[in-house]
């Protein structure tokens, strides 16, 4: 005999847990992309070419293509030597190839004195503008949507910015928690024997520490 018989719709489905790990993770996920950096797997860093700055690269890998030196003569701080990296990154070929020059006036002894001792890219300065960039992201794509969720819309947070807002709102809890006293000070202008004039003030009084908190005590 054959029989048909029915199911009522699904017989199985994740756990209300497993729902919401899965909820969790693909959230995790999607941060992570966002951010363009993974901080649980080894700052793992996602890099793409600017919109619009894909006929510079171009024309930058054309010109280098058979190029026996290339010099990389980006400005001379973090992010200066960040994109000298990122340019090498994208030129690519034998790395040694390049290197690193760099002058702080743009003057015709600068510039030659610059490519007469030419260096290697910094990597700690290079590591160092990534560590900065990597919390400026992790900071503002992980506290902002927080600050949406408990504050308001539109609110941002930063590695920075967040940091300065602490400190004034600590500085005007002080203001206002502030209680103002009163106090005086007692100077006196004396003469020696010897018509010198010396000038004075009242520290104790009695053989006790003198702090008038009025004009009464002052006066004492």
């Amino acid at each position: 005999a054959k029989v048909v018989s029915k199911t009522a719709a699904e017989v199985k489905k994740m756990s209300p847990e497993e729902k919401a790990e899965y909820k969790s993770l693909k959230a995790k996920q999607a941060l992570v992309a966002r951010m363009g950096v993974d901080p649980e797997k080894g700052w793992k860093a996602k890099y793409q070419t600017l919109p619009g700055k894909e006929k510079v690269v171009k024309e930058l890998q054309t010109l280098a293509a058979n190029a026996d030196h290339i010099y990389l003569a980006t400005d001379l701080d973090r992010e200066g030597e960040a994109i000298a990296w990122h340019l090498q990154q994208v030129i690519g070929g034998d790395e040694s190839r390049y290197q690193r020059v760099v002058f702080n006036e743009i003057t015709k002894s600068a510039i030659q004195d610059a490519f007469s001792q030419p260096s290697v890219l910094d990597t700690n300065m290079v590591n160092a503008q990534q560590a900065r960039r990597f919390l400026d992201r992790v900071v503002g794509f992980m506290a902002s949507p927080l600050l949406w969720k408990k504050v308001a819309r539109g609110l941002s947070a930063g590695r920075v910015q967040s940091v300065a807002v602490r400190l004034v709102v600590e500085r005007e809890s002080e203001i206002k928690a502030f209680v103002p006293e009163e106090f005086w000070d007692v100077h006196a202008e004396l003469n020696t024997l010897t018509d010198d004039l010396l000038k004075m003030q009242v520290v104790k009084h009695q053989g006790k520490a003198f702090n008038p908190v009025n004009e009464t005590e002052a006066q004492t």
